[in-house]
């Protein structure tokens, strides 16, 4: 092997390290996930809820899926669809009800949201972005009303706000 080949070889081995280091940076792993479900489900005793977390990367793919004693069988499905609508659209799932159903008297700009297969368009999914402002995940939360889940998909986030940076 020549001494520019092998050059360029550690040139490219260094730099496929480098840069995985960096596609990794921030990603939505088990940890975090863990981490995101256990503070919500947490705040979801103190608050004498009973939730469904569903956690999931930026690929919509599911990473982690708590339900509590207890919790109502039919917001498991609910849960990870508005985990799916946050990891598919980089907004929360209550943006998308105002999108469908308006808000304020005003009509939503896009009804027919609402209607379409795998989109929720009520509160309780958020997204999860990184310090760099890429949409690395979602946490969708079903159990309690729609406000309530989204607080509680919020304390998730808050949980692992030094993982994001």
């Amino acid at each position: 092997m020549s001494t520019k080949t092998l050059t360029t070889f550690a040139a490219a081995v260094a730099a496929s390290f480098l840069f995985s280091g960096l596609a990794s940076a921030g990603s939505l792993g088990l940890k975090m996930a863990d981490k995101m479900a256990n503070a919500c489900l947490a705040m979801a005793v103190e608050k004498g809820w009973k939730m469904n977390v569903a956690v999931m990367d930026s690929g919509a793919d599911l990473v982690v899926f708590k339900r509590m004693d207890g919790a109502f069988l039919g917001s498991v499905d609910i849960a990870i669809g508005k985990a799916r609508t946050s990891a598919n659209f980089p907004f929360p799932t209550r943006f998308v009800a105002e999108l469908a159903h308006g808000k304020d008297g005003a009509p939503g700009q896009v009804p027919g949201i609402a209607n379409f297969p795998g989109i929720v368009s009520f509160a309780g999914g958020l997204p999860v972005m990184n310090a760099a402002g890429e949409h690395i995940g979602s946490i969708g939360v079903s159990g309690a009303s729609s406000g309530d889940d989204e607080l509680c998909a919020q304390a998730g986030i808050d949980a692992v706000a030094d993982m994001l940076m």
